[in-house]
C-alpha cells in the first residue's frame, strides 16, 4: 500500500514492525486470515492486491471496534473524540467493563455493532496507561442507586496517559504540506477532522473484510481458508511466557500450545502459508516439520528493563514450509527455474570465454 494505514489506538504486543517480514514469507496469496486480529496491523499493512479477507478476535471490544468502524465510521469518530478527562475515564471504564461478557453474546448477530462502545473503548486505550483499561480495575461502584468511589489504598487506580502530547487519536497532528490546485492546504486541520479522516480511511479499507469474534480454531477450518484458494494465515496467540504480555482479552493460558500442535498439523499443506509469532526458542518444535524462522524486533514500551529488552530482541517468526523464503533456494513454494534458459545461459558464457 501507498499509505500504510494504522489502528487509532495503542495495543500491547502489536506487530506492526514485522509487517514486511510478514508479508515476504506469505508472498501472494488469495485468501488471508487474521484469527487474532488485535490493532489489525498486518491486514492493515497487507500489500495491494485483491484478496478474500477474514479477520477474528476473541475480545468482543476489539471486534466490536473493527466492525463498528466497517460500518458507521462516522459515529465511531463522534464519540472518540473526546478531552483527556480522569473522571471520564475512571466511569466509562466501569461502565464498559460491568457490560463485557453480556456485549460479547451479542456480537454473535452478524449485523450488531456499538459505535458509541467503540469510540469510548479506542479513546480510552489511547488514554489509559498499561493494561488497566476494561480489565475490572475502576474505583467506581454502583449499589443500585448511587454511584461510590472505593479507597485507591488496595486498589488499582486507572490514571490518564501524560508521558507525551499523545497517542493514537490524541497524537499531534501532522504537518500539512502544500498541494495543487483544490488540493492546496488552507489551515490547519483540527482535531475532529483529524479523527473523522483516520475513522473513513480504516472503512474505505475494511468495507469488504469479514470480522468475526470467537475462538481462533473457528477460522482456521476449511470453509474459511483452502476453500478460498491459496491461503495466507498469521497467528499471534497470547504468547506462553505469561498474561502480561498481552491485555486481558479473555483468553484461556496455553493457548499458544494449542496453536503450535494446529501449526505442526497443518504446515505441510501446499495451499496453505502460515506465519506463527512467538519468544525466541518458543515454537522451535516446528523446525523438525520443516518450518523456518524470520527475526524482527518489536518496539519497547514503558517497561525499558533488562528483560523487556532481551523480549524484543527475541521476537521470533515461524514460517511454514510452503511460505517464500529466500533462505532456502529448493524450498517447495519457490519459482520453478526454467532449465532451457538456465542452459542457454551457460552456453553464452562459454561463447564469450567467461
Amino acid at each position: 500500500m501507498t499509505t500504510l494505514l494504522k489502528a487509532p489506538f495503542p495495543y500491547f504486543g502489536g506487530k506492526s514492525g514485522a509487517v514486511s517480514e510478514v508479508w515476504a514469507a506469505l508472498g501472494d496469496v488469495k485468501n488471508y486470515v487474521e484469527p487474532f486480529m488485535g490493532s489489525a496491523a498486518m491486514l492493515l499493512g497487507a500489500p495491494d492486491g485483491k484478496r478474500v479477507e477474514t479477520a477474528n478476535d476473541f475480545d468482543g471490544f476489539v471486534a466490536n471496534f473493527w466492525r463498528a468502524i466497517a460500518h458507521d465510521p462516522d459515529a465511531v469518530a463522534h464519540h472518540a473524540d473526546w478531552p483527556v478527562n480522569e473522571i471520564d475515564l475512571e466511569a466509562r471504564n466501569w461502565w464498559l467493563t460491568k457490560q463485557r461478557d453480556e456485549f460479547k453474546q451479542k456480537l454473535g448477530d452478524p449485523n450488531f455493532f456499538d459505535a458509541k462502545v467503540a469510540g469510548w473503548w479506542c479513546w480510552g486505550m489511547c488514554n489509559s496507561i498499561a493494561c488497566g483499561w476494561v480489565a475490572g480495575k475502576s474505583p467506581w461502584t454502583h449499589n443500585g442507586e448511587n454511584w461510590d468511589k472505593r479507597p485507591r489504598s488496595g486498589n488499582k487506580h486507572i490514571i490518564p496517559h501524560l508521558g507525551d502530547a499523545g497517542r493514537g487519536i490524541n497524537r499531534q497532528l501532522p504537518h500539512l504540506h502544500r498541494g495543487q490546485g483544490i488540493n492546496r492546504a488552507t489551515g490547519t486541520m483540527t482535531r475532529r477532522e483529524f479523527i473523522f479522516n483516520w475513522m473513513n480511511d480504516l472503512h474505505t479499507r475494511l468495507r469488504d473484510v469479514r470480522i468475526t469474534c470467537g475462538d481462533w480454531s473457528r477460522v482456521v477450518k476449511d470453509s474459511v481458508t483452502t476453500r478460498h484458494g491459496l491461503t495466507g494465515i498469521f497467528l499471534d496467540p497470547p504468547y506462553e511466557k505469561g498474561a502480561m504480555d498481552y491485555g486481558a482479552g479473555g483468553m484461556k493460558q496455553g493457548i499458544a500450545k494449542d496453536v503450535q500442535a494446529w501449526c505442526a498439523a497443518n504446515g505441510d499443506n501446499p495451499k496453505i502459508r502460515i506465519v506463527l509469532c512467538g519468544h525466541v526458542n518458543e515454537h522451535d518444535a516446528l523446525l523438525e516439520h520443516g518450518w523456518h524462522i524470520r527475526k524482527w524486533q518489536a518496539r519497547l514500551g514503558y517497561a525499558k528493563t533488562d528483560e523487556a529488552v532481551a523480549n524484543s530482541a527475541g521476537e521470533t517468526l515461524w514460517c511454514s514450509p510452503h511460505c517464500v523464503s529466500e533462505f532456502m533456494p529448493n524450498h517447495p513454494a519457490a519459482p520453478v527455474k526454467n532449465e532451457q534458459a538456465t542452459t542457454q545461459n551457460v552456453a553464452q558464457l562459454d561463447l564469450i570465454g567467461a
